[in-house]
């Protein structure tokens, strides 16, 4: 009788945690190809990096604020961050050379397709923004209005591998190639 009923504990057990990892800590899953992203961010690098004209100064307060980020606040931060790039960054930015235009229109285009997955996240309510995701963008967007348009945009395209380093670390990345 006490191992059935340890049995049926265990069952129980293994159910509530599957359920709770169903809705709440399982990771939005990304499905783009995130070396095709980096290799075009490899690309234009050094051209971005170039432009940069306050090399001391950081958009994404460095990898730190990137860092503290919980695993319950990482689909938010990363929502917000895509939105970021895309609304402001990639906008902001004017280009003249057009290698370096169509590589970051790709990544830009990479981006669109990652905010349409994690939409369906937030739909499927797996994508939830607490109040300590909602300050790292603050923060973040507090740095980039600290500087004129055009140079925040430089210094954030410049910034792009840290925040591709970071959704590779924590994010499950399968490749839709």
């Amino acid at each position: 009788m006490k191992l059935q009923c340890v049995s049926l504990w265990l069952l129980g057990t293994i159910l509530m945690l599957c359920s709770v990892d169903n809705h709440g800590f399982r990771r939005c899953l990304i499905s783009t190809d995130m070396d095709h992203i980096e290799d075009s961010f490899q690309e234009i690098k050094r051209a971005i990096q170039a432009k940069d004209t306050f090399p001391n100064v950081t958009i994404l307060s460095t990898l730190e604020t990137l860092q503290i980020i919980k695993p319950l606040d990482v689909c938010c931060v990363t929502k917000n961050l895509l939105a970021f790039y895309v609304d402001r960054v990639f906008k902001d930015h004017q280009e003249p050379n057009p290698k370096i235009l169509r590589k970051i229109s790709s990544i830009a285009n990479s981006f669109l397709y990652m905010q349409k997955t994690l939409r369906q996240c937030q739909e499927q309510r797996q994508c939830h923004c607490r109040q300590e995701a909602t300050n790292v963008t603050r923060v973040i967007h507090d740095n980039y209005d600290q500087l004129e348009v055009r140079s925040a945009a430089v210094k954030s395209l410049g910034e792009l591998d840290i925040f591709l380093a970071w959704i590779a670390k924590n994010h499950e990345v399968t490749s839709s190639a």
